[in-house]
């Protein structure tokens, strides 16, 4: 089977975001060690939708700047490079002790010394966004948009982000728009939060096509029993990860497609990587293959969106898995967080396990 999408449609995929800096020490080094670091504009969002963006399909970021922040400048110039439209309301800082864009700050690690990652997110302006900002009418019903992608990162930031991501996947369901909603659960996010969060999510996830998480995410968003233990056997742990899977799928059956990767951290710079995807009553499996990793986060957006990338591009889906799976080990080689490939070939290439030099 395959997910039938709107068509004449301006955008293929639009995401919600909080855009972001990150600081990252360069040559693998601890953050505490360092006196230079590499700047990239980041959120979890824009990452998934760089794979559709740098392979030619029409990207929307809905997202708020600091107005005459040049932070906010380096984050619309980076999005532009990235070949994405975005819109948003333009906030006034109001002071030095006002919003700002949000700073994270990681190492990517090296060898037996993991990474280290801490979000300075106070004062974050995108705290703030509301479906008010945006015409939503127009965005969906007058301009079209094949895919929205929502992320628990967004739906939980505030009270007024979570009200948001609802009316957005209203708007969405109300003009046949798809939607994809990752669930990424973070604890300090929800901490005090527990009931509130778990209504919206799981209203946007009774509405959602495709349902993207991990154990930790169906568990603890959605309150889905997790998969029994398999021990060291990777066939029991993938039996386990199906059956939970299945039970979501129960809970919510208006979804057509799940996917969760797998990943075992031998090293900093070693991964046994894999994923499992459900569409329909198919599954897809990707049994975990060894990936050389120079920095690992946003591998998993990666695989988001390659995902969302098979199917927008109406492969068949077993095709979903393979492309998501490449496009992750793909981020993990590269120094942003988000994905840039040069074309699709680049990233079967990676599936294929050719890494020849292409002259």
């Amino acid at each position: 089977m395959s997910i039938k999408l709107r068509e004449n449609c301006a955008y293929s995929l639009l995401v919600a975001t909080s855009m972001g800096a990150r600081l990252t020490p360069i040559n693998g080094q601890p953050f505490h060690c360092s006196d230079t670091f590499k700047l990239q504009a980041t959120s979890a969002e824009s990452n998934v939708a760089s794979v559709a963006s740098f392979l030619g399909l029409p990207v929307k970021v809905l997202t708020a700047f600091v107005a005459e922040s040049p932070v906010a400048r380096f984050i619309k110039d980076d999005l532009s490079r990235r070949h994405m439209d975005c819109e948003g309301p333009e906030v006034e800082q109001v002071g030095p002790w006002g919003v700002r864009h949000q700073f994270n700050l990681a190492d990517s690690g090296y060898g037996s010394r993991g990474p280290r990652v801490q979000n300075d997110r106070a004062g974050e302006v995108g705290c703030a966004l509301k479906a008010d900002d945006f015409d939503l009418e127009r965005i969906f019903g007058t301009e079209g948009v094949q895919v929205v992608h929502l992320s628990g990162l967004i739906a939980a930031l505030s009270p007024e982000t979570g009200t948001f991501c609802l009316e957005i996947a209203r708007a969405a369901r109300k003009h046949g728009t798809r939607i994809s909603f990752d669930l990424n659960h973070r604890a300090s996010f929800w901490e005090g939060r527990e009931q509130e969060l778990r209504d919206i999510f799981t209203e946007i996830a009774g509405v959602s096509d495709i349902l993207i998480g991990n154990e930790e995410d169906f568990q603890l968003c959605l309150g889905i029993e997790g998969p029994e233990a398999g021990g060291s056997d990777l066939a029991a742990k993938i039996d386990g990860f199906k059956g939970m899977i299945n039970r979501v799928k129960e809970a919510f059956p208006n979804a057509e497609a799940f996917a969760t990767t797998l990943r075992q951290v031998v090293s900093a710079n070693c991964h046994l990587w894999g994923a499992i995807a459900r569409v329909g009553d198919d599954w897809q499996v990707v049994e975990p293959r060894e990936i050389t990793v120079l920095d690992r986060i946003g591998g998993g957006d990666g695989f988001v969106g390659g995902f969302l990338y098979g199917i927008l591009k109406e492969w068949d889906p077993d095709k979903w898995i393979q492309f998501g799976w490449a496009s992750g080990a793909l981020v993990t080689t590269l120094l942003t967080d988000y994905a840039q490939p040069a074309d699709e070939a680049q990233i079967w290439s990676i599936w294929e396990g050719n890494a020849r030099v292409r002259r």
